[in-house]
């Protein structure tokens, strides 16, 4: 083995402590820290701190929430996709920047729009409020906000594929007598299928884990718009940091789910 191959092995060596040493200290370690302080009481302790009445609706309300937008995104997602990558007209690439917009948009300034825009101050949000549909500081607030700050999860996720699909294949279903719809559903959608839950299931770990746009719009009533993000953010507040880490540790479980979730499915279809 030549001195140049030896050089290259052990620089890779080295390298891949390194890294193996940076992703201890920030990811690894702080989770070993959590997951002690959520068990540090003892089993039945951390069973109560997850099961108390006002940290179970938090997460439920996180969860539904979070399946509502996911199952939103990933329709409206594969639209939009769908006319960025084959429309052609004038403003398509103003289009795909307001796509990515909300990933520039720190997310206390969503909230804060969104309270401007839809508060019961407002003459729209005064207007839903009247009609018994309040928006800020209820539940609609709550899936705008996460409709916000989700939204180029789906999109970026099915654009390639739909990219590199053959036309052709359309074009022959048609050719054969398909109309428009079953052409879709039998050539175009199949092969997005697997990007789009990847998209979803990001959409669906990204909105559990929101606070900065919620804090501001759902007005953080218990048992009315308390999230769970929310919800451990106030426990800390009030001096329960064992609380707070308990239910962090669930939010935790189904965030590492849904990303192995995600990953086994791309890498299946790649």
């Amino acid at each position: 083995m030549s001195a140049r191959a030896v050089a290259a092995g052990g620089g890779s060596t080295a390298l891949r402590g390194v890294v193996a040493l940076h992703l201890g200290l920030l990811v690894a370690l702080p989770l070993a820290a959590l997951a002690w302080k959520g068990v540090s009481h003892g089993p039945a302790a951390f069973w109560g701190y997850v099961t108390q009445p006002a940290a179970v609706d938090a997460l439920v309300r996180t969860l539904w929430t979070s399946a509502l937008v996911a199952v939103v995104n990933g329709v409206m997602g594969t639209a939009t996709a769908w006319v960025l990558v084959r429309g052609r007209f004038r403003g398509r690439g103003i289009l795909s920047a307001l796509v990515d917009l909300p990933f520039a948009i720190p997310t206390l300034v969503t909230g804060i729009m969104l309270v401007l825009l839809f508060g019961p101050q407002t003459a729209l949000g005064g207007w839903a409020a009247a009609h018994g549909v309040p928006i800020a500081f209820a539940a609609p607030g709550i899936i705008l906000a996460l409709l916000f700050v989700t939204l180029p999860l789906v999109v970026r996720s099915v654009e390639p594929v739909l990219r590199e699909l053959d036309p052709a294949e359309e074009e022959a279903a048609q050719t054969l007598g398909a109309g428009s719809l079953r052409t879709f559903t039998r050539v175009v959608l199949p092969p997005l299928l697997p990007a789009i839950i990847a998209g979803a299931l990001q959409t669906f770990a990204r909105a559990v884990a929101e606070f900065g746009s919620i804090v501001v719009v759902s007005g953080n009533v218990p048992f009315q718009t308390l999230t769970a993000p929310v919800q451990i953010f106030g426990q800390v507040e009030s001096g329960a940091p064992e609380a707070a880490a308990a239910v962090s540790l669930v939010l935790l479980a189904v965030a590492l789910a849904l990303s192995f979730a995600t990953r086994a499915l791309r890498g299946r279809h790649a």
